[in-house]
């Protein structure tokens, strides 16, 4: 509760006078009206007023990619990019091989949180990295590149921050796109070319749980 400041009263020395106010304690009746009020309030509010950032969900994944019991998912990010492939001659022919991905990273409202490029490595915003091994892959879509789990082998904190630094898995999932050209596209022709496949795909961040 405010008190509004009165003018000072003026003494005959000319210094100001504080006005004396008598203090009065609050009644039990306006401790219950507080009560009251904060309670209604959170029964307002609903779950926001107790959960501030709820942890993201694992993903629905067949069992090959399963993360081990003892870690939790701390980071979701919706990719959008390429997958880079290049025509190379072999001793048996023309084979298209695998070169890199390149993608942004967006969460649900759309803000940019990583970028993922070749190593494959993703690097958040603050500058920190994690470099992911591949574990295990499932087709679950027979148009789209395989569903990932993969370990993290060398998670580093970065200048801003180490947002990524204490991954301990990686997974991707719900992939569309980004499969290797047709063999017959890659010739003595379109020798030592790339190509760049539009694909999307779902990466979940792990973390020990303790961590």
């Amino acid at each position: 509760m405010q008190v509004r400041k009165r003018d000072r009263a003026r003494g005959s020395s000319g210094e100001g006078v504080l006005p004396t106010f008598a203090v009065m304690k609050p009644s039990a009746r306006f401790h219950r009206l507080i009560l009251v009020g904060t309670v209604a309030a959170t029964i307002a509010l609903g779950p926001a007023a107790h959960v501030v950032h709820a942890a993201p969900n694992a993903p629905d994944v067949p069992g090959e990619i399963q993360v081990p019991d003892g870690n939790k998912v701390f980071l979701v990010g919706h990719g959008v990019g390429v997958q880079i492939y290049s025509c190379n001659a072999t001793p048996s022919g023309f084979n298209w091989g695998f070169v890199a991905p390149r993608a942004n990273l967006y969460d649900d409202n759309g803000t940019l949180v990583a970028t993922h490029f070749g190593g494959p490595t993703w690097r958040a915003r603050d500058g920190s990295t994690v470099v992911g091994q591949r574990v295990d892959g499932v087709t679950v879509d027979a148009t789209a590149i395989p569903w990932l789990k993969l370990s993290a082998v060398s998670p580093t904190a970065g200048a801003d921050g180490d947002r990524l630094a204490n991954t301990t898995f990686i997974q991707r999932t719900a992939t569309t796109g980004g499969l290797v050209p047709p063999a017959a596209d890659c010739n003595a022709t379109t020798a030592g070319a790339t190509v760049e496949i539009p694909y999307t795909a779902d990466y979940y961040f792990w973390k020990a749980t303790g961590g």
